[in-house]
């Protein structure tokens, strides 16, 4: 994965700004499983949202990139729509009725109707897409690099860039994104790790260890984990990975405080 320098220009002078260190310290945290609901193993999960009581999936891998509507409870997809085979579907987000995908290289991504699964609009973007996420104003999308793209929903252009640090260093391979209760969740990508992410100052406030949600027989027949979805109304929040057989409804428990840099 490419590294990424931030780059800052203030009255016509460009600079390269130093790493800030935080004294702050980063909240680490375990999981209890609530629960867990089938997952079609087929699925390369490439961004999940929960939305009025079920499941918007987007799957990736050319020729079987799709996105769905899928049924909690059991995993039955209630609404399919394949995208063509050139196009490898990337991260996902519900956007005031519209559901937005990207796409890994290709540079496109597109806007559907929620109900429909229409096609309504596309829009171009530099580089890879990876997730996808809102905070309610602006859709804020990762790449695999340090920084988070903020973008307009309705232009659909970048408006600006955020660079995730965690210990002044920057954090490469910023995959799946949810907005949690003010904060962004990310998957990092070939771990089984989140980290939560201040929209302030893009600091890295805490990190989540997922493993051992598989068992070691089942770990060996699937991806990395992927896929975080949150239940607002119900405070529920859901992760899942490429072809896993189930999707885990957690609880997050705290361990102890790291301190920083340690």
């Amino acid at each position: 994965m490419r590294s990424t320098i931030l780059v800052a220009v203030t009255m016509g002078v460009i600079g390269f700004l130093p790493a800030q260190r935080s004294d702050k310290p980063v909240q680490t945290f375990g999981y209890e499983i609530v629960r867990s609901y089938p997952h079609d193993r087929q699925a390369f999960t490439q961004g999940l949202v929960y939305r009025d009581g079920v499941f918007y999936e987007g799957t990736g891998l050319n020729g079987r990139s799709s996105i769905r509507k899928v049924k909690v409870e059991t995993g039955e997809v209630l609404q399919i729509h394949s995208l063509d085979e050139r196009y490898f579907g990337e991260g996902i987000t519900e956007w005031r009725g519209s559901l937005v995908q990207l796409t890994y290289k290709a540079e496109i991504g597109f806007v559907y109707d929620l109900a429909s699964f229409k096609q309504v609009r596309t829009f171009a973007y530099r580089g890879e897409g990876w997730g996808l996420t809102h905070d309610g104003t602006r859709l804020i999308m990762s790449d695999g690099s340090p920084q988070l793209r903020y973008i307009d929903p309705e232009t659909l252009k970048e408006t600006k860039r955020l660079t995730v640090r965690q210990d002044g260093r920057p954090v490469e391979n910023l995959n799946e994104l949810e907005y949690v209760n003010g904060e962004i969740y990310a998957n990092l990508w070939t771990t089984e790790r989140i980290v939560k992410i201040s929209p302030a100052d893009g600091r890295v406030t805490g990190v989540v260890d997922l493993s051992g949600l598989l068992s070691a027989s089942e770990r060996s027949t699937t991806d990395v984990l992927n896929g975080i979805a949150y239940d607002a109304a119900g405070g529920r929040l859901f992760v899942t990975g490429k072809l896993w057989p189930r999707v885990f409804q957690i609880k997050l428990v705290p361990r102890a405080v790291r301190p920083a840099g340690a």
